[in-house]
């Protein structure tokens, strides 16, 4: 789009907000145009807080499928609108609700006493069948309140729960899951702009496999990230190992510094192909139709308590059914 039609663009989807009373939440992994508008952005657990803090009675969500769905469970009176509903997310393809039921079945039925730590990279259906849920912001927290006479079943993320299994000293039975951006990091690119910029520090998400995150000198979350970056006083190159879009939100946030993406295998930059799928002109169609909405399902009852339960609450409390339910 020309930026003449960018901004009318922009225009319409602001005076759509205002008439519908609506709030706009982005994650970090939109396109910069989308995060520029957006009232509130962050990273998976942020906006999952502050989604419980709006006012508005419609909630516009430019992120993915399981994004949205954790907003509405939050606010179950709200409107909550998703510029594209077929925004999904590869991890969360990974794990159908239906195989996790046969798999925690089958931990039960070998007389294994776990507890299903679950990645909010997930449906409202897996969710349901989980103990936690946890971001990459708030999962370590989370793996130590489990009690250590109970196994942790990790899904559906494998390198976040290899990762958090090292920092915590717990072991974990992994589910074989990834995500499509963070898998595909090329570590020979990586060993190269390591040589090109010498006294660089490579920051990584925990999604990325083990051998991206040994290169490392800081691993964590998008909103972790930000603010590590930020405690730098002066100018210094950084390897990202995350999304592209994330570079929108470091140059905004700390644009003294130079930020460098590690390429994929495939291509020079990893954007996630399902995140994409919201663009300006959608968020301004779903405004002006109020559709599509995600709408209440039976399992976000039950989901809902897990949610609260897990991201709401900082302190460690009482599992509020037996493990592995």
């Amino acid at each position: 789009m020309t930026t003449a039609i960018v901004d009318d663009v922009v225009a319409e989807i602001l005076a759509l907000k205002k008439s519908l009373g609506a709030t706009i939440l982005a994650h970090y992994y939109q396109e910069g145009e989308i995060q520029e508008i957006a009232d509130i952005t962050g990273d998976s657990l942020k906006l999952a807080r502050e989604a419980t803090k709006v006012s508005s009675p419609v909630i516009v969500f430019c992120g993915v499928h399981f994004m949205a769905e954790t907003a509405k469970m939050l606010n179950p009176s709200k409107v909550v609108l998703l510029p594209d509903l077929e925004a999904g997310c590869s991890l969360s393809d990974s794990c159908p609700a239906d195989k996790l039921d046969r798999y925690q079945q089958m931990l039960r039925e070998n007389g294994r006493k776990f507890q299903t730590v679950t990645y909010i990279n997930s449906s409202a259906a897996v969710k349901a069948l989980s103990d936690w849920i946890v971001t990459s912001g708030n999962a370590e927290e989370i793996v130590r309140r489990v009690p250590a006479d109970c196994e942790i079943l990790f899904v559906p993320d494998q390198h976040l729960g290899r990762y958090l299994s090292e920092v915590t000293g717990r072991e974990m039975i992994l589910w074989n899951g990834s995500c499509m951006v963070h898998e595909i990091f090329s570590i020979d690119d990586l060993k190269k702009q390591k040589k090109q910029f010498p006294a660089a520090k490579t920051i990584a998400h925990p999604e990325c496999p083990q051998n991206i995150l040994q290169y490392a000198d800081f691993i964590g979350g998008t909103e972790a990230m930000i603010k590590y970056v930020s405690g730098f006083a002066e100018p210094t190159d950084f390897l990202v190992a995350t999304e592209a879009n994330m570079m929108w939100q470091l140059e905004s946030k700390a644009p003294r510094h130079r930020y460098h993406g590690v390429p994929g295998v495939t291509c020079a930059c990893n954007k996630c192909p399902h995140m994409a799928r919201n663009t300006l002109e959608k968020l301004r169609d779903c405004m002006k139709n109020v559709s599509p909405e995600v709408t209440w399902q039976p399992e976000f009852d039950k989901a809902r308590e897990v949610l609260e339960r897990s991201l709401l609450n900082p302190m460690p409390v009482a599992v509020a059914h037996p493990p592995g339910d």
